[in-house]
C-alpha cells in the first residue's frame, strides 16, 4: 500500500476538527458554465475532505460556503459581498469567469480579503500583478497560442477564430493571435458573439465559405457545444478547438456526436496519467468516494485546494485574511504533487503548464 492511499485510509478514520476556517466561493453552479463548475468543486472538496478527516489545518476544520452565481458577473459580485461580510470569510476561491472575477476585484482590495484560484486564465489577473489575486493555472493567452502553433504545425492553414464578446474572449483571441503572428500567417476570419445569446449564422456561413480546416471557438460549454452543432448541421468538417474552461466531463456530455476530434487545450497533467503524483492523489481519493473518474476539471479544484490549504497551514493558527494573503506571496516554490507553484510579490501566476488534448470516439480526453 502506498504512502498517500494508507494516509487516506488512517485519515478516514480520524475524528473531524471544529468548523473554524471558512472559505467563500461564488461560481456558475447553473447557467452555461454549471457542468464544469460542478467538476471543478468536486475536485476541491476531494482535499478538503481529506484534510478534514486528518484533522484540518492546525487543528481547524475548513468549511467551503459555495453560492450560485449563474454565470452572471453581477451576481458574482453581490454573491462575494455577501461571502466577506455575512459569512466572514478567510479567503474567496475558485469563482468562474473572466468578467466575474473582474466584478469581484474591487471587493478584495476593499475588504483586504484574497482570491485563491479563480478559474479563469485571464492575463489581467496575471499582468500586473494583483496583490490579492494568487492564480493556480496558466493563463489563456498561452493555451490558444499553442493551439495555433499545433495546427500550424500539422500543416492546417485556414484558421478562423469566433470568441465570446467579452473580456475573456478578448483575453483568448490575444494569444490566439500571437500564435498567427509567430506563424507568419494571418487567420481566415475573427469573429465576436454575444456571450448569452450567440448568434452562429455569420461564423458558419464564414466557416464554409472559406472551407476552413479549424475553427477556435471561444465560449462556454453550452455556446461552443451549439455553435459546434450548428456547423456540423452546414456539412463543415472543420477541426472545432477550444480551451481549457471546456476542460470537462461534462463539456463532452453537452457536445454529443460532435465531440469526437475536438481539440481542447489542458493546463493540468493527463487526468489518466497515474505516474503524475496529483493525479494518482486525486484519483485514490475519488475512487474512495466512489466517484468513477478524475476529469481535467476536477483536477484544476484539487490543485486549487492544495495551495489554499498550504497556505492556510504556513499562516498559522486562526489565519487572519491578510496573514494568509503575505503568507501566499512569500511561499516561493511549492510542489503540489509533481507540478511546482510559485508566487512572490512580483509574480502571482502559479503554474506555466499548457498541454492539448483531443476528444477521442469512447468521449475521453486523449493526450
Amino acid at each position: 500500500m502506498n504512502r498517500f492511499v494508507l494516509a487516506l485510509a488512517l485519515t478516514l478514520a480520524a475524528p473531524l476538527a471544529s468548523a473554524q476556517i471558512v472559505v467563500g466561493q461564488t461560481s456558475g453552479f447553473t447557467g452555461a458554465a454549471a457542468a464544469g463548475v460542478k467538476e471543478n468543486t468536486d475536485g476541491a472538496r476531494l482535499y478538503f475532505d481529506f484534510i478534514n478527516a486528518g484533522g484540518g489545518v492546525n487543528g481547524q476544520k475548513i468549511e467551503l460556503v459555495s453560492l450560485d452565481d449563474k454565470f452572471d458577473p453581477k451576481l458574482a459580485a453581490e454573491n462575494a459581498k455577501k461571502l466577506i461580510t455575512d459569512h466572514n470569510v478567510v479567503a474567496l476561491f475558485m469563482n468562474r469567469g473572466t468578467p466575474h472575477t473582474q466584478a469581484i476585484k474591487p471587493l478584495l482590495e476593499q475588504y483586504k480579503v484574497p482570491l485563491v484560484a479563480p478559474s479563469t486564465g485571464a492575463m489581467v489577473l496575471h499582468n500586473p500583478v494583483n496583490p490579492w489575486i494568487f492564480n493556480v493555472r496558466a493563463p489563456y493567452q498561452r493555451e490558444a497560442e499553442k493551439a495555433v502553433e499545433h495546427l500550424v504545425s500539422t500543416g492546417v492553414s485556414r484558421i478562423a477564430v469566433v470568441h465570446a464578446d467579452d473580456s475573456f474572449g478578448a483575453d483568448c483571441a490575444t494569444g490566439a493571435l500571437r500564435g498567427f503572428d509567430k506563424a507568419h500567417m494571418r487567420a481566415a476570419f475573427v469573429l465576436k458573439v454575444d456571450r448569452d445569446k450567440p448568434d452562429f449564422g455569420p461564423v458558419v456561413a464564414g466557416a464554409t465559405k472559406l472551407d476552413v480546416q479549424a475553427l477556435m471557438m471561444i465560449g462556454s460549454a453550452a455556446a461552443v457545444a451549439e455553435g459546434t452543432r450548428q456547423l456540423r448541421a452546414a456539412g463543415s468538417k472543420a477541426t472545432v478547438v477550444t480551451v481549457s474552461n471546456n476542460a470537462s466531463g461534462g463539456f463532452i456530455k453537452l457536445m454529443g456526436d460532435n465531440a469526437r476530434g475536438t481539440i481542447v487545450s489542458q493546463v493540468f497533467p493527463y487526468e489518466r496519467s497515474l505516474s503524475a503524483p496529483i493525479v494518482k492523489e486525486a484519483y485514490d481519493l475519488a475512487m474512495a468516494k466512489g466517484m468513477t473518474e478524475v476529469t481535467p476539471a476536477m483536477l484544476e479544484g484539487y490543485a486549487g485546494a492544495k495551495v489554499l490549504v498550504e497556505g492556510l497551514k504556513r499562516a498559522g493558527p486562526s489565519p487572519s485574511r491578510q496573514k494568509l494573503r503575505d503568507t501566499l506571496e512569500t511561499m516561493g516554490r511549492v510542489n503540489i504533487g509533481g507540478l511546482e507553484v510559485n508566487y512572490s510579490p512580483k509574480s502571482h501566476t502559479g503554474l506555466l503548464y499548457a498541454d492539448l488534448s483531443i476528444i477521442g470516439p469512447d468521449g475521453k480526453f486523449r493526450r
